[in-house]
């Protein structure tokens, strides 16, 4: 019988029986049918603790797919998605920072280490990190999933200032903006020089022997906005002094010769971001609707409708650069996608929508877009550590967060992502849906 430290000291006991996950919660809380009427600090702790006690498989440090999944074994099997592990590293990272704020050095230290665990477990169980494996089960099959966990090592390369982080986080960064030699795809650059267009190519296909991308092939928001974001998080941490690789990575295939640097210098990232930023609002951001940031564009043709996730990363990158430059354009371009967030898109309910498809709720695809409030929320703390605590933003998200927390399920703690409903008992519920309204708090806090 094993019991860690970090699930010992949040008061969580899991135990190994008969090769099966025994949950048993010491947490207080509600009882069947209460409610409470706003959330606090405390319910902070105890929301991210309930969604640790129900969706972390803790022998492995990674997260669990749904409430019924006893184990993270691979994404046929009970893992959560591999874009997705990162937001909840985000989290832990989120929970440590608010500890250490509150002057909560204990808890701080836990949620820190609970952190390292899960950045050492995603390493552990996906390849290494070795970008360049394409293994559909373990590895990497999609450039914006391997950009995601570009932002999220650019953070914990900071967090933790660990340089080992920074490394994967530019390796990363590397693969999905050059290719790969092993792979063979062309990059999800889309270099005009080479008549591709500009912006951030969404694949490589085929996934085991790609063909070049070619012009029309999709280039969608949740590629181009993180890598925008990525690359203002590498360039902050790009040493002022750092000068163009010397020996980058080369290969010649079918398609041309190829040249990867291992890193950029500070300027270059900056050059990158804003080159990818000016043309995704050119060609993603709708061109009469202020703040309406389209899912994708195939050549000519624009189409998706708005999602939070882009919603918030259109948000990130805007603020980000805003930061860097003090140019006051970017900071505008934030305000409209957090206006039309707010105004338009959460209008029917009043509350941040979760976009799954009613039909078919529990399709995988469909269970993944529950985590689109938690990456919004990521970077409207950035727009609202510029527009204050009083701001119209942070009133819908308080609204937001007390409405989910009164709505969660009493016997779990787990706040579903429709924030306006009860969260139900008897339900699958997916980790992406349920992280929602803790990484809400955990950036928000209300002490009230």
């Amino acid at each position: 019988m094993k019991v860690t430290n970090f699930i010992k000291k949040t008061g969580i006991f899991h135990f190994l029986m008969a090769g099966s996950l025994l949950s048993i919660s010491l947490l207080g809380g509600c009882k069947a049918g209460e409610k409470a009427s706003s959330a606090n600090l405390a319910d902070t702790w105890e929301a991210y603790d309930s969604f640790n006690r129900v969706y972390l498989d803790s022998t492995k440090y990674i997260y669990k797919n749904t409430n019924r999944d006893a184990a993270a074994t691979d994404r046929w099997n009970g893992a959560a998605a591999i874009w997705c592990q990162p937001m909840f590293v985000d989290m832990a990272m989120n929970a440590s920072t608010l500890a250490e704020k509150e002057g909560d050095k204990e808890r701080a230290k836990q949620y820190r280490e609970l952190a390292k665990n899960l950045l050492e477990g995603n390493i552990k169980q996906y390849v290494g990190f070795d970008f360049d494996n394409a293994d559909t089960t373990l590895g990497w099959f999609i450039y914006d999933d391997i950009q995601w966990w570009t932002i999220t090592l650019a953070r914990a390369a900071k967090f933790f200032n660990d340089d080992r982080y920074r490394e994967l986080a530019e390796k990363s960064f590397a693969r999905v903006w050059y290719g790969s030699p092993r792979v063979g795809d062309t990059g999800s650059y889309a270099d005009p020089a080479k008549d591709l267009g500009g912006g951030m190519f969404w694949q490589w296909q085929p996934l085991e022997h790609p063909n070049a991308n070619r012009p029309g092939d999709g280039k969608m928001s949740c590629i181009n906005f993180p890598t925008v974001v990525a690359a203002m998080l590498l360039y902050d941490l790009a040493p002022e002094s750092r000068e163009a690789d010397p020996e980058p990575e080369t290969w010649t295939n079918s398609y041309g010769e190829f040249k990867r640097p291992h890193y950029e210098t500070k300027q270059r990232y900056l050059d990158m971001a804003k080159e990818v930023y000016n043309w995704s609002i050119n060609n993603l951001a709708d061109s009469v609707t202020p703040g309406y940031i389209h899912d994708n564009r195939h050549g000519e043709n624009i189409g998706g409708g708005p999602l939070i996730y882009n919603q918030g990363t259109f948000i990130g990158g805007s603020m980000l650069l805003y930061n860097a430059t003090g140019d006051p354009r970017y900071l505008e371009l934030a305000r409209e996608g957090a206006d039309y967030s707010i105004d338009t898109m959460s209008a029917k309910e009043g509350y941040l929508p979760w976009a799954h498809n009613p039909n078919n709720p529990y399709d995988q695809g469909s269970l993944e877009q529950g985590i689109y409030p938690a990456i919004w929320a990521q970077y409207m703390r950035l727009l609202a550590d510029v527009e204050g605590d009083s701001s119209k933003y942070v009133t819908f998200i308080t609204k937001n967060i007390e409405e989910g927390w009164k709505n969660r399920d009493s016997i779990s703690g787990i706040c579903d992502g429709v924030a306006w409903k009860l969260t139900p008992s008897d339900t699958i519920i997916g980790s992406y849906s349920a992280s929602s309204t803790p990484s809400l708090m955990l950036l928000f806090p209300t002490k009230n």
